[in-house]
């Protein structure tokens, strides 16, 4: 789906577990300028081989 709107995407890292546990609580789901926000660990992903 190509909506020409960025992503906008981040990434953030903290300090503490319950850091983490804080900003997902208090964040996740928010409405931020009419987006709703996801706030969640980060997927890691299998290391590439070429």
């Amino acid at each position: 789906r190509e909506s020409g709107r960025s992503r906008g995407f981040g990434f953030v890292t903290y300090g503490s577990a319950e850091e983490v546990n804080s900003a997902i609580r208090s964040l996740d789901g928010v409405d931020l300028n009419g987006r709703a926000i996801r706030v969640a660990p980060a997927d890691s992903r299998p290391k590439r081989e070429f």
